[in-house]
């Protein structure tokens, strides 16, 4: 997509998401735009990666969190959104469902121990750490972590650590970090309304996932 284009579309969905300018979530989403754009300008995100970040930077605001884009955690880590709220720290990743070439034939488990690593990984820097999705697309979330830490087994944390293994190893998920991270929501995001739904990650295993099974079954 040219760099044109990639910025009309945000325009454009700012436009609806905050149609009066005097808004102050208008000023904040722009902000918002104006770092996506330039990133695209070094080619470095992608639009419907984009489109669902802003869509989700307005909900956050909205929530009275300040919200950065494509935000350095540390030395390896950077969260596609982070928000602040006084000294709460939230931080949501996005998932589009892209599953690479090479992994035509594992796509499912590729994309569980993606999910796996990154609840791992970016849930230690958040008070709230979020997976953020399409309402069309299933994000297979290990069962583990749709309870707290202290309800998990030594079996299923080594069962996810093998799982994280198979797909990152530099560097490696620790077992400890599956151990203690926490998921507390998954965002369904409708791109096409701009609508943002929440749910705790028990209702979204008794909903989604449930149904996912009942199918794979």
């Amino acid at each position: 997509m040219s760099d044109e284009k990639f910025r009309v579309d945000l325009d454009i969905l700012v436009s609806r998401l905050a149609p009066d300018r005097s808004d102050p979530v208008f000023s904040k989403l722009a902000t918002v735009r104006a770092k996506l754009v330039e990133m695209h300008r070094q080619n470095l995100v992608k639009v419907n990666h984009s489109v669902m970040e802003v869509i989700c930077a307005r909900e956050l605001i909205l929530r009275g969190y300040e919200v950065d884009v494509e935000h350095p955690m540390n030395g390896l880590l950077v969260c596609d959104l982070f928000g602040l709220k006084g000294e709460g720290k939230a931080v949501v990743e996005v998932e589009t469902g892209f599953v690479p070439p090479e992994h035509a034939l594992d796509p499912t488990s590729y994309y569980s121990a993606r999910v796996a690593s990154k609840i791992a990984r970016y849930s230690e820097f958040a008070d709230k750490f979020s997976l953020a999705s399409l309402p069309y697309q299933v994000l297979p979330i290990p069962t583990l972590f749709l309870k707290p830490p202290r309800s998990r087994g030594p079996g299923e944390i080594e069962e996810a650590k093998k799982l994280c293994d198979r797909y990152y190893k530099s560097p490696p998920v620790a077992l400890e970090e599956i151990a203690v991270a926490r998921l507390h929501s998954v965002f369904l995001i409708d791109v096409d309304s701009g609508l943002v739904r929440q749910f705790d990650p028990e209702t979204y295993g008794e909903t989604v996932l449930a149904c996912w099974d009942t199918i794979r079954k």
